[in-house]
């Protein structure tokens, strides 16, 4: 009988879909690769629930082992990043508390290769999107490679590392239309954050300006997990490690990162490689935070949950040296992009804590290595290259660059002389620490887990009213963004555990109702017993009331500085050229550096008959690239003010509150701009000054700038 091909065939269709191999997750049960069901994804195997993580856990190798592999050549995170060469320098040992060998002497230098980077986007995404920042750092020691592997917030979204996969697929793109890119306002990752109130943290912290630094110079770095110490006498501490940057934190406001993802979506590399050119090295004090192993469970959160801080003001950070980056890179590719960083490279006096992200970690990067760059030889590249020596019976592989001589490759051997052969603790070989692991195995959370939402708690009340409002637009930014209004809702009664003010006036951007009773993630497929502690999220009251380490704006460590900002001089034909030469003196003195814009290029000719080059046009620029605006007087002020490119470049200044200064003519000039009626001498970010004037004006206006906006102008926008 002949066969049907009509297209109604329903046979035929049924025939093409397994050949296409659709596959739909709708009702069905959760699988590995192989069809078996899993019963726990959201729990790696442990001994104990504290414990360490078990190589036998075939379900989370397989999981990170696909996830690790799905693209190629660029990194699945962290793919957008820019990197410089430098020196790591003792300023206070530690021999107390680890026999690293790079931390014993002051004065001891350890070259360093640090690379920043964003998350979420791919290599072509935006510098300014709204995202954590990469920090990593590759220092070359003389007992083998070190690689500090952090972000510049100091917690993460998830527990364990089994769920990283999902999150990372939650944050990308949306895979049935790849929208949007490089960019958390959407639908699948605020579904996958409103299930995982573990998340709330990190996610008060993402929705600060945290996640929208000025500079890769001027933010913090952190080692997230909790690692630890080693000594001569084998004795162990934990440690938290903290980058803090020598020109302070400070941030861009989300519509200046919009406007400069479109003027220059190269904003932070260039800011990187132009300061380095210049002279003006970036510098981060390297601190810790050391906690004895006998105060393991004195606080009232879990060492070993990445979703928490220490804060300073329970165990202060002890600054032990400084990093200096000093070399931009002779290629971007060869030292840049193949840089391939390892948690898991460590030095004897470093070793690891069982925090369940880092354990994941600890297999996941090699791994991805082995993909991106194609082989297990990866640690032969130049830039991953260790300047001690490497000896072992590792061969062959594609792209070898070693050559190995003689016939003896394995071990143990007689014919080679037993070479290379192990070395003793006590002349440097590395050992971990002896740590007693006596438990069940399970798939299971300690309780100790269980508070996603003291530390929220804990960091928005230690924000300014200023970064509060920020937190609070962002989130009605990314949830508007949110077609599903379920998941909004679901969002709220997330925040509403954190603040009812914060959620409420969420809600009121939204035009919702925070739920009396939030939902609980288990009514979405996530089972009581595999929920981890006491099966339902918590908050555990924090010791302090608040932190003026998590604030930027409050932090009292900061040091009012101008050191490497750039100031738009507005300039015009018939300027005053003296003014403007003297404000660029001024500037340079104090290591910051003033540009001319212009309405045109080349030069504009100054009001004694000199001519002074022009930097940029207000075509070619944005007020959104600077950190301050100068308009010195002297040229015609109908020229720039019926110029709409340059109303628009005060226009943006002034409403990002930017420190905006004038004399004599330039004032003029800001009579005529929108914002002319709001300014008063209660803006101090309005700086004016009489014509000649020059030194006076120049001090007033480089102590305003010293701090950084003036945050008050807000609240009268």
């Amino acid at each position: 009988m002949a066969q049907d091909n009509t297209p109604g065939n329903h046979q035929d269709d049924k025939q093409k879909d397994l050949l296409i191999n659709k596959s739909d997750g709708t009702n069905k049960y959760l699988t590995t690769n192989q069809g078996i069901k899993i019963n726990d994804d959201n729990n790696s195997l442990k001994a104990g629930e504290r414990g360490p993580s078990l190589l036998e856990d075939f379900i989370l190798r397989e999981k990170i082992t696909h996830f690790d592999h799905e693209r190629i050549p660029e990194r699945i995170v962290h793919a957008r990043g820019s990197g410089a060469h430098g020196y790591f320098e003792v300023t206070n040992p530690i021999p107390q508390f680890t026999k690293a060998g790079f931390l014993q002497e002051v004065g001891q230098r350890t070259p360093v290769f640090t690379r920043f980077s964003t998350v979420a986007g791919s290599r072509g995404s935006t510098d300014l999107a709204r995202d954590v920042r990469g920090f990593s750092v590759k220092f070359y020691t003389q007992e083998g490679i070190y690689d500090f592997v952090g972000n510049n917030i100091p917690v993460f979204f998830i527990q364990d590392a089994t769920k990283f996969p999902d999150l990372v697929h939650a944050v990308k793109p949306e895979p049935h239309n790849e929208i949007p890119q490089a960019a958390s306002a959407h639908d699948t990752f605020w579904d996958f954050i409103s299930l995982m109130p573990e998340s709330t943290h990190m996610i008060m912290w993402l929705m600060s300006d945290r996640s929208l630094p000025r500079s890769y110079r001027m933010m913090e770095g952190f080692g997230v997990h909790t690692f630890r110490f080693i000594n001569e006498q084998n004795e162990s501490h934990f440690v938290k490690l903290h980058w803090k940057p020598k020109l302070g934190t400070h941030a861009v406001v989300w519509d200046e990162a919009q406007k400069i993802s479109g003027k220059d979506p190269d904003f932070h590399r260039r800011d990187l490689w132009e300061a380095i050119e210049m002279g003006n090295f970036p510098e981060w004090e390297l601190g810790v935070q050391v906690i004895p192993d006998a105060d393991e469970h004195k606080f009232e959160f879990d060492l070993l949950d990445p979703t928490k801080i220490v804060p300073e003001e329970l165990v202060p950070v002890t600054i032990i040296g400084k990093m200096v980056l000093n070399r931009n890179p002779d290629n971007f590719f060869a030292e840049t992009e193949q840089v391939a960083f390892h948690p898991g490279h460590v030095v004897p006096g470093i070793d690891f804590s069982n925090d369940p992200l880092l354990q994941g970690r600890l297999f996941s990067y090699t791994d991805t290595q082995l993909s991106r760059l194609g082989s297990p030889n990866f640690h032969e590249i130049p830039i991953n290259r260790s300047v001690s020596p490497v000896h072992n019976n590792q061969r062959d592989g594609h792209m070898r660059q070693e050559i190995n001589v003689g016939r003896v490759s394995y071990s143990p051997n007689s014919l080679g002389g037993g070479c290379p052969y192990q070395a003793k603790i006590a002349d440097g070989g590395f050992a971990s620490f002896n740590e007693r692991v006596d438990a069940h195995k399970v798939r299971a959370r300690s309780e100790s887990f269980s508070d996603h939402f003291g530390q929220a708690k804990l960091f928005y009340n230690s924000q300014s009213q200023t970064e509060k409002d920020h937190i609070v637009k962002a989130l009605r930014f990314e949830l508007g963004k949110v077609e599903t209004t379920a998941i909004r809702v679901r969002m709220l009664g997330i925040l509403s555990q954190v603040d009812t003010e914060l959620a409420q006036k969420v809600a009121l951007g939204l035009r919702l109702v925070v739920p009396a009773v939030p939902e609980q993630p288990m009514n979405h497929g996530v089972s009581p017993e595999n929920l981890g502690g006491d099966q339902e999220p918590k908050s555990v009251p924090s010791s302090i009331e608040g932190s003026q380490a998590l604030s930027m704006i409050n932090n009292p460590t900061v040091k009012p500085t101008i050191e490497s900002r750039k100031v738009a001089i507005v300039c015009a034909d018939g300027v005053d050229e003296q003014a403007v030469l003297d404000i660029k003196s001024a500037l340079i003195k104090q290591g910051a550096k003033g540009c001319i814009v212009a309405p045109y290029n080349g030069v504009v000719k100054g009001d004694a008959g000199g001519e002074l080059s022009v930097d940029f046009t207000f075509l070619t620029t944005s007020s959104v690239v600077f950190d301050a605006v100068y308009i010195p007087g002297g040229f015609d002020l109908n020229e720039l003010s019926e110029d709409s490119d340059a109303m628009d470049f005060l226009s943006d200044a002034y409403r990002h509150c930017k420190i905006i200064g004038a004399q004599a003519g330039g004032i003029d000039l800001l009579s005529a701009t929108g914002f002319a009626s709001k300014i008063n001498n209660e803006d101090e970010g309005i700086v004016l000054g009489r014509d000649g004037d020059n030194d006076a004006f120049a001090a007033n206006f480089i102590t305003a700038m010293a701090n950084h906006r003036f945050w008050a102008r807000e609240a009268t926008i």
